[in-house]
């Protein structure tokens, strides 16, 4: 077992070390990157923005209700506050990377192991192409550059999530919620937001990846390989995030 979990390890370092090169036409790689932003990032934005506004309230609410059950009286303006910290901090780096590691990380691991098992990367290897500088790279560029926009995307609407909840509820003031979104918040704590994303979304765009291109046998070992992948790619998120926060904020 943990003589094949190396390996799996060496073949994934060796497999980054063939898709982190300089593509062979920058022109077929700008048109493969757009492709991957619109089928990776942009067909998210649904699913991100509708998670958020729910979360966000229900955050928001559950602040609340701590806070009035608290012995000490807390002012309704740190609703606000507290709302934004839990999602600047965890909610939207972590969780919405998480989400995206299902929807995302399935489609990667599908569709690279359904060129795998139909031969088309065997026909790229063959006509001199480097298949996972070819299928990866363009795959890994697009997550670390669009899942930043998400998870700021992701954070915005939260706010307006609890914003909306106190419209809803009447626990709190609009003024009481936008006063407490305004109060400081360390820089450390964006800069540690971010740099998560990037790590998460390298993660997302590598691991699948990694799987749909072994794919061993038919399309029955497709759906074991996707299964697979989003698996360790949550594993391996919630590893990195324990790593990150160990690291930045202590």
């Amino acid at each position: 077992m943990l003589k094949k979990f190396f390996t799996a390890v060496g073949e994934y370092i060796i497999l980054l070390g063939k898709s982190m090169q300089k593509p062979q036409k920058m022109k077929v790689f700008w048109k493969l990157l757009m492709r991957e932003i619109n089928d990776l990032g942009v067909n998210s934005f649904g699913l991100v923005i509708f998670t958020s506004i729910f979360v966000g309230a229900v955050v928001a609410i559950q602040m609340f209700n701590n806070f009035d059950a608290s012995s000490f009286p807390i002012p309704p303006s740190f609703v606000g506050y507290a709302t934004k910290a839990v999602l600047v901090l965890e909610f939207s780096p972590t969780i919405i990377s998480l989400i995206l590691a299902g929807k995302v990380g399935s489609y990667i691991a599908s569709s690279i192991g359904t060129m795998r098992v139909s031969e088309q990367i065997d026909a790229l290897d063959i006509m001199g192409v480097n298949s996972p500088n070819f299928l990866i790279f363009p795959k890994i560029v697009a997550c670390v550059i669009f899942n930043p926009l998400l998870i700021a995307i992701s954070i915005v609407f939260g706010i307006g999530g609890g914003y909306i909840a106190g419209i809803l509820t009447g626990n709190w003031t609009t003024n009481d919620y936008i006063v407490g979104i305004q109060m400081y918040m360390p820089n450390l704590f964006i800069y540690y937001a971010f740099t998560k994303t990037i790590v998460f979304a390298f993660i997302i765009a590598t691991v699948p990846s990694y799987f749909g291109y072994n794919v061993k046998g038919g399309s029955l070992e497709v759906g074991r390989a996707s299964t697979q992948a989003v698996v360790w790619t949550m594993v391996f998120i919630i590893l990195s995030e324990l790593l990150l926060t160990q690291l930045i904020l202590s």
